[in-house]
């Protein structure tokens, strides 16, 4: 075949060392528009399993490229005057420059024709080819020129960073964390051969402007780098070469080809510096590319197959590097806030990528005093003695709410069962939270319970409206503290205009066909276009609302419940209030956020006026609506603060479910960022909820700070043991109700 690469970086060199090897009577030409020796920026960095992948698809081309590595397994992190290091990373770094010079010794031996200082404008000036690579970066033109068939999607970050070098060779990746009159700054450095490192400086606009550095020559931002960061350059230079301020762009494209053009590398995707390198993505394109032309017999079937096996790969990467540059973004959230050791923890865990567990295997010191640092903080919050050889896994440390003590962090979800009769708690209740609560649960909550009759769901919905009804869940609330030390919790709820629905297998959110009940909301919108009109409530309307949450929480508390949370979050009733995609009010609970948040505070005072003082009291809210011009972070911020204020001791943090239009970005962990911004900017704990399966991620949202209580629902449906399992699998005793006890004289602890 006729192949041209545009864009001699590694990315379209290593395709075309790979396609020569495999069939040398390819004709293939790299045409690159600068000269042989000209490289911007300094060192790429590789991890273990991407050397691994450049070894199986080229051997020569990898022991080259190793003999010229600078190894490192040390993290270093630098903050407020601690250096912390993790070990067991296993990353290696050389020089960009040397790099190329190897590829392109080894192309130039292939037959691979190299064109440098070469400019391609007109693809038809390139001939008739079978195969057009761009592999021209993140500037690519030729995606340009054809970016409506590739539906490039461009999203610029706010930060500022730029790429430097210096002469000191850090002993190990190294993030600088360094405060001046001007803000934050950030630095992510890395040795790259025996006396030179890459050293690149990131910070806000906003510090970049208040420093003048918006207004500084490439000379003048040295000179001012260099005296930040002299005490870290103990003495050594930084250097220069294009060093120019710029916004990091993460670059998508719905499609990766187009006729005969094919996007790889920064072209057709990038991932932020923070995660690792673009030269590391690249290459694996081309090993990818490689092994679909040399397999399909069509170049169309072989860049589908191509997009086929590296889209899902690369979308990962996206995701991790997305959280992660969201991390440095907001470092000053963190900054000052988190003690030493728990900072590091919060930054070594950011993309999701390494959890509690995968540091334990490569760090298993650093953890270790990360567990007893973390156990301390529980004991000091609880008033309970936490200490034990080893420490205990953060998951199964105390956690206090008033006067109600947990046993552990692990919460199981609100789950609506749609198994109720009139509102009435039956024994599928009594199963559903009494296996839970026996399976180790620190604490169980029972399904969204409604406060009226004309506040449920459906006609299955659980209540709490009436005596009888609070005496059949007292029924399910003395088995669990009985039989198990979990604490049990009620969310107490009206659905609003999401109400008078089907269950939830017969057509969730579709209108009952007979027997429908009247709806309120914040302002006259139906859920879906088919749905019910709710009226828009008026004062009386209001006052029957908070009465109604204020008897229901009496009920409560007769049941005897441990803990009550009202639900603000998922388009019902008071958080149809909230979002101003559902209050279109003109009074005085309509427009600003101060005034849409008026009646539902106003029930939240309400109830926690009869709810007993040693009681916590929890509020469940949407943290966004996934929806541009809905309520999101900001909003979320501003009602933790104002809940805080008047007495809620806890905020459950979910996202969504406000309008049919939402369009979450699902993944694990999505909605724990937001519990960690609230809890930080907010100052109040938080739960956190949402793809959260697996024991590593508890302890890793815990240790980070991101939330103290972490919340399940699809993993207690599937195992309602999963604590007691998650114990095991850590070595970690929870004791057992005697009923499972066969060892004679065994005497299990229950409280």
């Amino acid at each position: 075949m006729r192949i041209v690469c545009v864009g001699g970086g590694p990315g379209g060199l290593f395709l075309s060392i790979l396609l020569k090897r495999k069939n040398p009577s390819h004709q293939i030409r790299v045409i690159e528009r600068n000269r042989p020796d000209d490289t911007f920026g300094w060192g790429v960095v590789f991890s273990d399993e991407t050397l691994s992948n450049i070894a199986a698809a080229d051997p020569a081309a990898y022991a080259d490229i190793t003999r010229a590595f600078a190894h490192w397994v040390d993290i270093d992190i630098h903050y407020r005057g601690e250096v912390l290091r993790s070990t067991g990373h296993g990353f290696s770094g050389l020089s960009r420059r040397h790099l190329l010079n190897i590829l392109h010794a080894h192309a130039r031996r292939l037959g691979v024709v190299l064109d440098f200082e070469t400019e391609v404008g007109d693809l038809a000036g390139l001939g008739e080819v079978d195969l057009i690579v761009a592999a021209d970066g993140s500037n690519s033109r030729i995606r340009e020129q054809h970016a409506s068939e590739f539906g490039t999607e461009i999203d610029w970050r706010p930060n500022r960073f730029t790429w430097l070098g210096t002469t000191r060779p850090f002993p190990a990746f190294t993030f600088i964390f360094k405060e001046d009159r001007h803000g934050l700054w950030r630095v992510h450095a890395y040795r790259f051969d025996d006396h030179h490192a890459t050293f690149i400086v990131e910070t806000t606009e906003t510090t970049w402007r208040a420093a003048g550095l918006d207004q500084a020559s490439e000379e003048q931002s040295v000179a001012f780098c260099e005296r930040l960061f002299a005490d870290e350059l103990a003495g050594h230079r930084l250097l220069n070469n294009r060093s120019l301020w710029r916004s990091f762009p993460t670059i998508r494209n719905r499609r990766w080809s187009h006729g005969n053009i094919v996007l790889i590398g920064d072209a057709a995707h990038t991932a932020h510096f923070s995660i690792g390198s673009g030269t590391k993505l690249a290459m694996e394109d081309s090993i990818a590319l490689a092994e679909a032309i040399e397999k399909q017999s069509t170049i169309s079937a072989a860049l589908e197959a191509y997009e086929a096996a590296r889209r899902p790969v690369v979308e990962s990467t996206q995701r991790a590097a997305e959280t992660s540059l969201h991390w440095f973004e907001e470092t000053e959230r963190y900054h000052g806030r988190l003690e030493p050791i728990q900072f590091a923890a919060s930054l070594l865990t950011r993309s999701l990528r390494i959890t509690h567990s995968n540091l334990k295997l490569r760090d298993p010191g650093f953890v270790d005093r990360l567990d007893r640092w973390f156990a301390g903080r529980a004991a000091n919050q609880s008033g309970v003695n936490v200490a034990a050889e080893p420490p205990p896994p953060p998951m199964f440390t105390p956690f206090k709410l008033r006067g109600l003590l947990l046993s552990n962090r692990v919460v199981v979800s609100p789950m609506c069962m749609y198994s109720a009769e009139d509102g009435m708690p039956n024994d599928w209740h009594m199963v559903h939270l009494g296996s839970r609560a026996v399976g180790g649960a620190g604490l169980v909550m029972t399904e969204m319970t409604d406060i009226s009759p004309e506040g449920r769901i459906s006609p299955g919905c659980a209540g709490l409206w009436s005596e009888e009804q609070a005496l059949a869940w007292k029924r399910v609330v003395d088995f669990v503290h009985a039989s198990s030390p979990a604490k049990i919790g009620v969310q107490l709820a009206h659905a609003g205009r999401k109400g008078s629905t089907r269950l939830m297998w017969e057509g969730i959110d579709e209108p009952l066909d007979a027997g429908n009940w009247p709806l309120i909301s914040a302002s006259p919108i139906p859920y879906l276009v088919h749905s019910q009109a709710p009226k828009a409530m008026d004062r009386a309307d209001m006052d029957k609302v908070r009465d109604d949450f204020v008897r229901a929480a009496r009920h409560a508390d007769l049941a005897g419940f441990d803990l009550l949370e009202i639900h603000f979050a998922h388009g019902y009733l008071l958080s149809s209030f909230l979002s101003p995609l559902t209050n279109r009010r003109d009074d005085v609970y309509g427009g600003t956020l101060a005034n849409r948040l008026r009646f539902p505070l106003e029930v939240f005072d309400a109830v926690r006026a009869v709810w007993p003082k040693d009681k916590p009291m929890s509020v469940r809210i949407s943290a966004t609506d996934w929806v541009p011009g809905g309520f999101d972070g900001a909003d979320a911020v501003e009602v933790a603060r104002a809940l805080k204020a008047h007495g809620c001791d806890i905020v459950d943090v979910s996202t969504g479910q406000t309008t049919p239009d939402a369009k979450p970005k699902y993944g694990r962990l999505y909605q724990t960022p937001y519990s960690d911004r609230i809890r930080h900017e907010a100052g109040i704990p938080t739960m956190t909820v949402g793809n959260i399966s697996s024991f590593a991620d508890v302890n890793s949202i815990l240790v980070a700070g991101r939330a103290d209580l972490c919340v399940l629902a699809r993993a207690h449906l599937f195992d309602p043991y999963w604590t007691r399992h998650a114990a095991v699998e850590q070595n970690y005793a929870l004791p057992w109700p005697k009923q499972y006890c066969s060892i004679e004289g065994y005497r299990p602890r229950l409280a």
